[in-house]
């Protein structure tokens, strides 16, 4: 049972064909991660722009699957890149977008057997 992400938009826009939930579950599963570790390079790094640009990938699949809270604090990501603030001032804020995104993984995994 879905607690960690919500499948409603996927549904929709797959007009409830499996196949195509399991397409966008396995992305979801293999690429976001891959994504979350370039921002948090670009945060080590303080290169606003590449922590940006991957931040800029995944916010409509964080939105697709239905992570709210992650799809507004990745926002916010957003908005401290275009400020080019300080890494602690994102630090929290990036722990709990992995977080999230980690916790809906393996909810994912177990509840799709990916």
């Amino acid at each position: 049972m879905a607690l960690k992400y919500n499948l409603s938009k996927v549904y929709a826009l797959s007009d409830n064909d499996p196949e195509f939930v399991n397409e966008i579950l396995t992305l979801f599963v293999t690429e976001v991660p891959e994504d979350l570790k370039q921002i948090k390079e670009g945060i080590k790094k303080k290169d606003h722009k590449h922590a940006y640009a991957y931040a800029h990938k995944i916010k409509p699949t964080l939105d697709l699957m239905g992570l709210n809270v992650a799809f507004e604090e990745i926002l916010q990501i957003e908005a401290w890149t275009k400020a080019e603030g300080k890494k602690k001032e994102i630090k929290e804020t990036f722990k709990s977008v992995k977080n999230q995104v980690n916790d809906a993984i393996k909810e994912i995994k177990k509840d799709f057997d990916l």
